[in-house]
């Protein structure tokens, strides 16, 4: 199983925390940060048509600023698998390679038709 993922994004207007509403500014929110973190960790657990992820906890640092249209690259890196618990380091540069955020994530692998019965 690979251990290491990378994913490139560049921020655009819908993700500015103007946008989203977590700030007044036009620059790459938290949030949109966050979803980007979570789903670059989320490719490296292996799935299946009846199986999902589902992340659980995130300890996030959004250390710098990013303007619409800088390109944020994304590397997540597996740092424990305990059974269905998975557990990363995530960075997030951009093109001048400055860290602009740092996280710690967990994630549980969950089958689809269990998790959404629960809900009933």
């Amino acid at each position: 199983m690979q251990n290491t993922i990378t994913q490139t994004m560049t921020v655009s207007s819908t993700q500015t925390a103007e946008a989203l509403g977590s700030g007044l500014l036009a620059v790459f929110s938290t949030p949109a940060l966050v979803a980007f973190m979570e789903n670059t960790a989320m490719q490296l657990i292996p799935i299946t048509a009846e199986t999902s992820s589902v992340g659980t906890e995130i300890s996030v640092k959004h250390l710098k600023a990013s303007a619409v249209g800088e390109k944020i690259k994304c590397t997540a890196t597996l740092i424990e698998n305990e059974g269905k618990k998975y557990v990363f380091d995530i960075i997030a540069i951009d093109s001048k390679n400055q860290i602009i955020g740092e996280a710690k994530h967990t994630r549980y692998l969950i089958d689809i038709e269990r998790f959404m019965s629960k809900l009933v």
